[in-house]
């Protein structure tokens, strides 16, 4: 989930502002950068069991046991609930998945670098409580009775209006990790072109990072059961957004999208105030229920913007959430797959020539298939798995004509032979896991806490 919010900034009195919220983001090439995020499950390493937030071992000691490393403390009624520095935050998801927001970065070695001392940190501070991490998609072994809510005022109103709105959105909420990378655009062309390419192509990598087969203990009949989640959670704000392929599409077609979206809450005076399922079309002509008379500022755009989950979100960057959470490896892999397509020219051209002629009938049956499937899923007269090695071909290309050196001449395209292996196996990590569990573990998942823990 994003930050904390910042109420305040200028009021809102015409929709050219929410459209110049996204122009805002417009950046020359040289000032493009990479943002990652993943999340984490936490787990006690004597029982396997999620921790809640108040536990002496839970995650509010390990908030409070990272501030040695310099992270300085954000609080909400007494809690610390997320920790911040340089460019960096660290954030809870409803269900104490641990998040990582990445700093604005240059390339995918310093993003590398990034990920492996946030790791460093949270394993010398989970060594001492006696916590492990897990990076999958889906809580292996917990049920939702099993898996305690954190202390933040945001996921109380998200709880209540989830229950309403699909079967799978608590799963979201509290069994769910991801891995998202945010990139850069020039101008709103540009944003389109890279919005459509990414948007066709999410399927993708989610076959490439299927990593979510266990529910409670037992196989789900998926290989990413976190992507399929997504399509039983809430359709006024997910989804793979037809119109974004659309002739026209641009900044103020995804306002108007966003206006349709109905809202989570407004943040006030450091509370949230409850306008689930209200309209901000309303709020700008001051007739919000919850706060009457009241007309909206930029900052509750901003956080308004936070509240849809479609599989690739505009904010003042796009970013790309169709992936599974995993191993190190694969966190350095997911920026480096879409940087490679994105950020060089010649790549993003030939990953539209990829994707130019698929139907929204076409993008449906991959965001239907894929989840079950993975890269066995066909395609046209193809499979899943022959368009992934194509999309890593261009990403691979890329990556080399980008020529981003390490220290010791070395450009980032090797941050993508974690995914080449699973692409030429066929073979994604969810098939890995379940050949363990119907092999060597004996049909039990705890051995996914000492085997794949960080």
């Amino acid at each position: 989930m994003s930050a904390p919010p910042k109420s305040g900034g200028a009021p809102i009195t015409s929709k050219r502002q929410l459209v110049e919220y996204f122009e805002a983001g417009n950046k020359p090439r040289e000032n493009w950068r990479i943002g990652t995020e993943h999340e984490k499950f936490v787990f006690d390493l004597k029982n396997l069991r999620t921790v809640s937030y108040e536990q002496p071992n839970g995650i509010g000691a390990l908030l409070r046991g990272l501030q040695r490393f310099g992270w300085e403390p954000v609080e909400e009624n007494g809690n610390v609930i997320a920790l911040l520095m340089d460019g960096c935050s660290i954030t809870l998801e409803p269900g104490g998945q641990f998040e990582l927001s990445g700093a604005p970065l240059r390339s995918i070695h310093e993003t590398c670098s990034e990920v492996g001392r946030h790791l460093s940190q949270v394993k010398e501070i989970g060594a001492e409580l006696k916590i492990g991490l897990l990076g999958m998609g889906m809580n292996p072994k917990w049920s939702r009775a099993d898996t305690p809510w954190m202390p933040k005022g945001r996921y109380k109103i998200m709880r209540s209006m989830m229950e309403k709105k699909g079967k799978l959105g608590i799963d979201m909420m509290i069994r769910t990790c991801t891995v998202q990378t945010n990139l850069d655009f020039s101008d709103e062309a540009d944003m389109v072109k890279k919005m459509r390419v990414s948007m066709a192509l999410q399927p993708i990598a989610t076959a490439l990072f299927a990593d979510s087969p266990f529910t409670e203990g037992k196989p789900n009949g998926f290989m990413s059961f976190r992507s399929h989640v997504w399509t039983d959670t809430d359709p006024d704000r997910t989804g793979t957004l037809p119109f974004v392929f659309e002739s026209g599409f641009g900044f103020e077609r995804y306002v108007d999208y966003m206006l349709d979206v109905p809202m989570y809450f407004v943040y006030r005076d450091g509370k949230y105030v409850d306008a689930s399922g209200q309209s901000f079309r309303d709020f700008m002509q001051g007739k919000l229920p919850a706060l009457p008379g009241e007309i909206p500022s930029m900052g509750d755009w901003s956080d308004h913007v936070t509240t849809a989950f479609p599989e690739v979100r505009l904010k003042r960057f796009l970013e790309m959430r169709g992936a599974d959470g995993g191993p190190w490896d694969r966190l350095c892999a997911l920026p480096a797959f879409w940087v490679g397509l994105l950020y060089d020219s010649q790549a993003l051209d030939a990953a539209w020539d990829l994707v130019k002629n698929w139907t929204q009938e076409d993008h449906a049956q991959l965001r239907r298939d894929v989840p079950k499937l993975a890269l066995r899923a066909p395609f046209h007269d193809r499979t899943v798995k022959q368009i992934a090695l194509d999309s890593l071909a261009i990403a691979r290309a890329g990556l080399q004509r980008r020529a981003a050196l390490d220290r010791i001449g070395g450009d980032e395209s090797g941050f993508l032979n974690v995914l080449q292996e699973i692409a030429e196996s066929g073979k994604c990590p969810a098939e890995e896991k379940l050949e363990l569990y119907h092999g060597r573990w004996n049909r039990s998942v705890d051995p996914v806490f000492v085997e794949f823990a960080y």
